[in-house]
């Protein structure tokens, strides 16, 4: 009877079996302690990257979701290629200022439903605007953009300065920093020639139509407006003009995704930096009329 063991040394050698037991138990069922996955295997699971465009901001991107045409329509479809996936466009109407814009299409969604993308387009690389929104992780710049004056130099031969607009009939666009400035400039030295009009592109086509002497618009607002109505560029002058509040040397383009997708703006960054290597992201500009600057 000795040789038995006794109640509580036979309750201690099961405890150790099951100790003893439990890796194999963990180890038999790895579903049940498995990640979360991550952003980019729900994009590669279901086949498609969701790109987030502006509704009304040709020639870089316009019209609605099934119609849409523009650069960054072109650039959306070449970068979802890269990443073996399929484009789907989100296009949606600016808000009240770019802080507003990250917010509803990038890391939290819209309040009327849609949203947010998976990434961006055209938004400004700039490290002020990145400080004061870091739910955002803002990357990939593939060109940079500047506003000029649009003329035409037989008409005006160049711009040197805002005076040598005082007797001018100047177009621009409403809502614009470009309009902001240009009203603001001594007092509205130049308000009272200047007409206000719903694009940047309706503004360089009022130039081209002779109903405008000058546009200030940015450069691929006043190419696009030149090509489309089959001109050639060299006869016309893109002057550039500086004014308070107007970056001088312009501002990067580039994506957005949210913070803490790194593996996503990764892959975008080096499916961008592919498209560079290979010149479509040049042909893409070139078969619009576009200058691709470097960013």
């Amino acid at each position: 009877m000795k040789n038995l063991p006794t109640l509580a040394s036979a309750s201690l050698l099961s405890r150790r079996k099951m100790l003893g037991a439990l890796p194999l138990l963990l180890s038999a069922a790895p579903q049940a302690w498995s990640q979360e996955p991550t952003a980019m295997e729900k994009i590669k699971a279901r086949g498609t990257l969701t790109v987030a465009l502006y509704k009304d901001n040709a020639p870089y991107s316009d019209g609605a979701a099934s119609g849409m045409s523009g650069l960054d329509v072109g650039l959306a479809q070449a970068l979802a290629r890269q990443l073996q996936l399929n484009a789907a466009l989100l296009p949606f109407d600016s808000g009240e200022n770019m802080n507003d814009d990250l917010r509803n299409m990038v890391w939290r969604g819209h309040y009327l439903g849609y949203g947010p993308a998976d990434v961006m387009l055209h938004v400004p690389v700039d490290k002020y605007f990145m400080a004061e929104n870091r739910q955002a992780f803002i990357f990939g710049p593939y060109t940079r953009e500047h506003l000029v004056v649009l003329h035409n130099p037989r008409r005006l031969a160049q711009v040197y300065n805002p005076e040598d607009l005082a007797e001018q009939k100047i177009a621009v666009e409403q809502g614009s920093g470009a309009a902001s400035a240009l009203m603001g400039y001594k007092g509205g030295l130049l308000r009272g020639h200047t007409s206000l009009y719903k694009t940047g592109l309706d503004a360089a086509q009022a130039v081209l139509a002779q109903q405008s002497d000058v546009a200030f618009v940015t450069l691929a607002q006043a190419e696009a407006a030149i090509f489309a109505a089959k001109l050639d560029r060299k006869d016309w002058a893109f002057s550039k003009l500086v004014l308070p509040g107007i970056p001088p040397n312009g501002w990067p383009l580039g994506m957005a995704v949210k913070a803490g997708n790194k593996e996503l703006a990764t892959a975008l960054d080096d499916a961008l930096d592919a498209l560079r290597k290979e010149g479509t992201l040049l042909a893409l500009f070139q078969s619009r009329g576009l200058t691709l600057a470097a960013p």
